[in-house]
């Protein structure tokens, strides 16, 4: 019954999307500053890819100083390294830099156009965050995120205790960058079912923009990506569980015969063993579907703390 009316959302969805794409498009809004919540590798990419390439200000928030810190460090590795690529000048890269400003209080996105979220996939802290934007940011702002798996229409909702009320609601929309933004083309624009025509539009023009290829999906459990990758990812885990290979032949045999750069395993690694088990979860309980079932090892090496290259250890060292 659950996978019913989900199949039967996700219909809708899908045809909400056919009849937007059909239809005249409405006027994108300008973005003359940016805003990005969480100074992860995620956030900071969103940022230091916005500063490069739609060249506008971002302010960078974080709760913590250190990582802060720790993040614009990084941001200054990668202009310095395109700088000795020949990439970019150095004046390219003084005024790409130069554009980011770190803060640790959210108040102070309060003269965004747009806002791009990047905080860890905890449902919770994301919903707090949005409700959060939704009364210090202008009234115009787009209010993005980056998830992987939460649901747009639940994030839009937390903007608000009305429903019927959608000044705010309507704003929200998703802008999932892929990992590592810097490198990767795509984005995956998502809506929730209160986001707005003009705010579709005005976040595939702002990506875009930023030099990505937008895709658009459906409100749907894990989207297109994850939806796709993920019990890719999950199956290459059972296999070296149950024995079918072992990691290098799992990894090797992808490479060199479907010709992806990285091997299922050492991707996880790269993405994070707890991000990935946390997206199956979201897969196979907004669903019901078998299929998205976890793999028991996977969970066993979050439990041990074998989170991937983040940790020191997952499927490789580090």
């Amino acid at each position: 019954m659950a996978s019913s009316i989900l199949r039967k959302q996700a219909l809708g969805a899908v045809r909400q999307a056919r009849c937007f794409s059909s239809s005249p498009r409405c006027q994108a809004a300008e973005v003359k500053r940016l805003g990005v919540i969480g100074a992860g590798q995620m956030g900071l990419g969103i940022a230091l890819v916005a500063a490069q390439k739609a060249q506008v200000p971002v302010t960078l928030v974080d709760a913590s100083e250190k990582a802060l810190d720790k993040g614009l460090s990084f941001a200054d590795k990668l202009l310095a390294k395109d700088v000795s690529k020949s990439r970019i000048t150095q004046e390219q890269s003084d005024q790409a830099r130069s554009l980011l400003s770190p803060s640790t209080k959210i108040e102070d996105l309060g003269d965004v156009d747009f806002v791009i979220e990047a905080v860890p996939e905890i449902p919770d802290l994301k919903f707090k965050i949005f409700k959060q934007l939704a009364e210090c940011c202008p009234k115009h702002a787009i209010l993005a995120t980056n998830t992987s798996s939460i649901s747009i229409t639940r994030i839009a909702a937390a903007t608000t205790s009305d429903p019927t009320d959608l000044s705010a609601s309507s704003r929200v929309v998703s802008t999932h960058f892929m990992n590592p933004v810097p490198v990767q083309k795509g984005v995956e624009i998502i809506s929730g079912l209160q986001t707005s025509k003009e705010t579709l539009e005005t976040a595939i023009e702002f990506c875009t923009k930023m030099g990505k290829i937008a895709s658009v999906s459906a409100d749907s459990p894990g989207f297109l990506a994850n939806r796709i990758l993920m019990p890719y990812i999950n199956e290459a885990v059972i296999c070296l569980e149950t024995g079918v290979g072992d990691r290098d032949s799992i990894d090797a045999i992808m490479k060199n015969g479907t010709n992806v750069p990285m091997g299922p395993l050492q991707l996880a690694d790269f993405i994070g063993l707890d991000t990935c088990l946390a997206i199956m979860k979201v897969l196979y309980g907004e669903t019901g579907d078998s299929k998205y079932r976890p793999s028991v090892l996977l969970a066993k090496m979050v439990d041990a703390g074998w989170l991937g290259k983040k940790s020191g250890k997952g499927f490789y060292d580090y």
